[in-house]
């Protein structure tokens, strides 16, 4: 099959350090390319792919220092992907509103999976627009905001399986590893750290845009010494932090669609203490995986009386029988079939 994979131009493929469409559209091309499939990957000139590379950019726009508005930018992407659109057989997008005028425009098969929170009143108006374009959601809570839109399947991100691997060193420390913003509450992992007197390991990012945050709420709470702030981390330094950590805390008070973090510490067999948000309860399994919980004080509870419980091993297995990127590769290509052949019939009844 001749598939054409379209990312955003904010991180490379596969980002440098955070980004997390950028990196599952990386391991999904690469299962692609290893099931024998012709990909052409669209996406920034720095990337690093198996697949034909269109460079759109020459670089990464978050990490270019002459980009201003990377918005922008996108509309040549979208030229890019329409002048070769004849060499395709269908076309897959992750450049969420911008794959919507792509598929108006191309007499091609195309998919657009929505990689972002889709709670917000904008949605409304353009998904009422686009009634016609197939989506993929990352988790069913995703989709619900938007229960009239043409979902055609709901598909679980996956990692390789020898990404990271089972960790059995256990240090005294819990971790969070992500993006510093109000809707993370990373405040609310540094209280659940103190309540249960156990030190935390932060390793994220901090946007432009919240900045102001975390000067005024987050760099405040620093000092304590249970609390170390590491920034950005790549996946090599990811194995070793997360996979020496008790636990991973995901305190999230947003309607999460999905959570790859969630997914990297079950790799290593490093259980999830997550709030009760968004995806959290399709991913995390309470009681094998991590443990799901409302309230702060619910977490220490967990954290002190039922973590040790939690086998590592068993926690390695649920990853390798739910979130692998070959499987993921797997639903997609389901998806893509269901799609070509829905307009295979069209045509002979036509």
């Amino acid at each position: 099959m001749r598939i054409a994979q379209v990312s955003p131009l904010y991180e490379s493929v596969p980002p440098r350090l955070y980004g997390g469409t950028e990196r599952i559209v990386h391991y999904l091309t690469e299962e692609l390319v290893k099931k024998g499939h012709e990909v052409t990957l669209f996406a920034s000139g720095d990337s690093r792919t198996s697949a034909r590379l269109i460079p759109v950019t020459e670089r990464a726009l978050r990490l270019d220092p002459h980009c201003v508005d990377p918005y922008t930018l996108h509309f040549l992407l979208m030229e890019e992907v329409l002048k070769r659109q004849d060499e395709f057989d269908i076309i897959h997008t992750h450049v969420d509103c911008f794959g919507f005028v792509l598929a108006r425009r191309t007499n091609i098969p195309l998919v657009s999976t929505l990689h972002g929170r889709l709670d917000l009143w904008e949605y409304r108006k353009v998904f009422g627009e686009y009634r016609e374009v197939p989506f993929v959601s990352i988790s069913n809570a995703q989709r619900r905001p938007l229960d009239g839109a043409r979902w055609v399947a709901t598909v679980y991100h996956g990692l390789p399986a020898d990404l990271y691997r089972l960790s059995l060193d256990r240090r005294d420390y819990l971790v969070y590893v992500g993006r510093i913003s109000p809707e993370k509450r990373v405040d609310s992992a540094i209280r659940i750290a103190l309540m249960s007197e156990i030190p935390l390991k932060i390793a994220a990012k901090v946007d432009k845009a919240d900045a102001q945050y975390f000067n005024e709420v987050i760099r405040p709470l620093l000092d304590n010494p249970l609390i170390e702030f590491i920034g950005e981390v790549d996946d090599s330094e990811k194995q070793e932090l997360i996979g020496s950590a008790l636990a991973m805390l995901y305190p999230i008070d947003w309607p999460e669609p999905f959570g790859i973090a969630m997914i990297e510490a079950m790799a290593c067999g490093t259980p999830v203490i997550a709030r009760r948000r968004g995806s959290v309860p399709e991913v995390v399994d309470h009681g094998i995986t991590g443990f799901i919980f409302e309230k702060d004080e619910e977490a220490v509870m967990y954290i002190k009386n039922f973590l040790p419980r939690l086998s590592r091993r068993a926690c390695r297995r649920q990853f390798e029988r739910r979130f692998l990127s070959e499987r993921m590769a797997r639903d997609y290509l389901d998806v893509y079939m269901k799609l070509l052949a829905g307009v295979e019939d069209r045509r002979k009844s036509a």
